[in-house]
């Protein structure tokens, strides 16, 4: 019996930094290229480019959902599929090193994911990625892979709806708690499409711009975004906002979730992954009965968990480097305090 399974996306990542990489912006131009906010990163075409030492990472949703909940203390097991390269022992061994057990399948016909991250001085970081096995995952593999466990935490990347939903079936008829980070192509289906799906998710943890896709209310209109997705959903629901926080609802109330300090921001990759794994991990340690609600001081705690784990990751490059262990969380002072205002649902 495991504490909690995560099914999704494993990658081997190289991260690329440069003060040659130069932030550009000029809306008048760059959307007509199709730079749908006007920006872009630039460096010399014909050039040789000199960079720092890159770094050398696994990643994936997956894989970084499941070394939080590694290094928080809980019983964690991964599914997902690599190819039988060098990046695909790379994610097998760093799972051993993180005491993370493998239910990964290896497909010798597929390459592993791989992705390069291009990280200027300063502005938003570009991904080049190879989706290679990551997508690939089947029906048939989550059944071959599936095992006892309390949670699941699915974050699917490109995995086809398909195997998400059977997922869903599989780990709910057994009667585990299920946590969704819905990806792009996920969210576009909207919210009556996915009403089959969230049915059975417990926690629904997206970003605000996943939010507003899900449910087709312009971004700038969060009360309204918020209060579609509690009509349609009935467990909790995560929606972060990068640099403001976070908003969290339950069946009873809303926090609005403020963030710690950063001391640097190095690298935003992993983020997200690392507040909705923090979030869950910090449920699991304060759920008293298998199933039912939690009560106020559980989400609370949540919360700070959840910022403490993002705010220390984007201070890294990569997205494990700054995951924190369970003991960090409790006894750095630093992670004490964190601004939450709780109103009660109308």
């Amino acid at each position: 019996m495991y504490d909690i399974i995560t099914i999704g996306t494993a990658t081997r990542d190289v991260f690329i930094k440069s003060p040659l990489f130069t932030n550009v912006h000029d809306p008048k131009h760059l959307k007509k290229l199709g730079f749908l906010d006007g920006d872009a990163t630039c460096f010399m075409p014909g050039a040789k480019v000199e960079i720092a030492a890159p770094i050398f990472a696994t990643g994936g949703g997956a894989t970084n959902t499941a070394t939080t909940f590694a290094r928080m203390g809980l019983k964690s097991a991964i599914i997902g599929k690599i190819g039988a390269d060098d990046g695909g022992e790379r994610v097998l061994a760093e799972c051993k090193a993180e005491g993370i057990a493998s239910r990964i399948i290896t497909d010798k016909k597929l390459s592993t994911a791989y992705s390069v991250i291009l990280v200027p001085l300063a502005g938003e970081r570009t991904i080049l990625t190879h989706r290679g096995a990551s997508d690939k995952l089947k029906p048939a593999d989550i059944s071959r892979a599936s095992a006892k466990t309390r949670w699941i935490y699915i974050v699917p990347g490109n995995i086809p709806y398909p195997t998400i939903m059977h997922a869903v079936n599989v780990f709910s008829k057994q009667g585990s708690m299920i946590a969704l980070n819905p990806s792009k192509h996920v969210v576009e289906k909207g919210l009556r499409a996915l009403k089959p799906l969230l049915v059975k998710i417990d926690v629904l943890i997206m970003n605000r711009e996943e939010a507003a896709t899900m449910t087709g209310i312009a971004y700038d209109r969060i009360d309204a975004i918020l209060a579609a997705i509690t009509s349609a959903f009935g467990g909790i629901v995560a929606v972060t906002d990068g640099a403001h926080g976070a908003f969290i609802m339950d069946r009873e109330r809303r926090y609005d979730c403020g963030v710690f300090p950063k001391k640097a921001l190095s690298d935003a990759t992993g983020a997200g992954d690392a507040y909705g794994s923090g979030f869950v991990s910090s449920l699991i340690h304060t759920q008293k009965t298998k199933k039912g609600a939690f009560p106020e001081d559980a989400i609370r705690e949540a919360i700070r968990v959840a910022a403490a784990n993002s705010a220390s990751v984007v201070e890294h490059v990569g997205a494990k480097h700054g995951i924190l262990t369970r003991e960090a969380v409790l006894r750095n002072p630093r992670w004490k305090k964190l601004p939450i205002k709780v109103s009660p649902l109308k």
